[in-house]
């Protein structure tokens, strides 16, 4: 009787914490980079340097809000939002150095963003990229989000382009690859309004790695939606000059940007997703 009800209470025990949910201290931990966007262009955290900048000229200086990039008080999925009114030129950027941590042995992160928008109405024609990786040279690697420029309605994409040789060893256009033939992700009717905010993330794992298989997903609104694997993802970018880029012909509302020092996996990003006050609940 005795051995019967320790089984009994022993089952119990392992169902009750099968069912806990997972705690959000390994997300806090792994997270390098916020920004809430409700004051200003600039991380409310971060691990290494907080402050978004632009290019003018040869120099890099504060990026601050303007008629191409405003701060829209009260408009986000939580406070405030970053706005591109329309298609410009200005591009805020954020540095490498402990932030996306990329490095030429093994490099993992996680990007995450909300969007609001109409891509069929809104956006200008040709591609956009509403967040980009970019080295000194795309030859030598680019990772982006994307929207196409042709197809109605567009199609909305993530994209790991690694050593040019590797990906175009034809040297042909991006948009004259087959769509299965691209290091990429693909969705056709991917969920995004100008009424709903729309969660996107995307991890890259073991990248510059060979000894481990490398590999980069999509999520949508905690759902994934595809992986890109069989892949030489090797990049060729110099540490000092890897940056994370915003607003690439983007128009529309982005809120609540956050970056991840690992690879998240399904579990965690569905808990971003539900977090009610936003990545701010990991640190605050």
């Amino acid at each position: 009787m005795r051995i019967l009800s320790f089984v009994i209470l022993a089952s119990a025990s392992l169902i009750t914490t099968a069912a806990e949910p997972k705690t959000l201290q390994p997300l806090s931990t792994a997270l390098t980079m916020h920004a809430s966007f409700d004051n200003d262009i600039h991380a409310d955290f971060s691990k290494g340097d907080r402050f978004g900048y632009i290019r003018k000229g040869k120099e890099n200086v504060k990026a601050e809000a303007n008629e191409e990039v405003k701060i829209a008080q009260g408009a986000g999925k939580f406070g405030g939002a970053l706005w591109f009114p329309k298609k410009g030129n200005f591009r805020p950027q954020y540095n490498n150095a402990k932030v996306l941590n990329y490095n030429e042995k093994n490099w993992s992160s996680t990007v995450s963003v909300w969007l609001k928008l109409d891509p069929n109405k809104d956006l200008e024609p040709g591609y956009c990229d509403p967040v980009q990786i970019v080295g000194n040279d795309t030859k030598k690697g680019f990772i982006f989000l994307e929207w196409s420029k042709d197809e109605s309605p567009r199609y909305f994409r993530y994209a790991i382009r690694p050593l040019f040789n590797i990906w175009n060893p034809t040297n042909v256009q991006w948009a004259d690859i087959p769509f299965n033939k691209r290091p990429m992700v693909q969705v056709e009717k991917a969920p995004f309004s100008k009424t709903e905010w729309t969660h996107v993330v995307f991890t890259l794992e073991n990248i510059n790695d060979k000894s481990k298989k490398p590999k980069g997903q999509l999520f949508i609104n905690g759902k994934l939606q595809g992986s890109i694997e069989n892949w030489d993802l090797t990049f060729g970018w110099d540490p000092a000059q890897v940056l994370l880029v915003l607003g690439a012909a983007y128009v529309g509302h982005m809120d609540d940007l956050g970056v991840f020092n690992r690879a998240l996996d399904v579990i965690e990003v569905k808990q971003l997703f539900e977090l009610k006050k936003g990545i701010s609940e990991l640190y605050r």
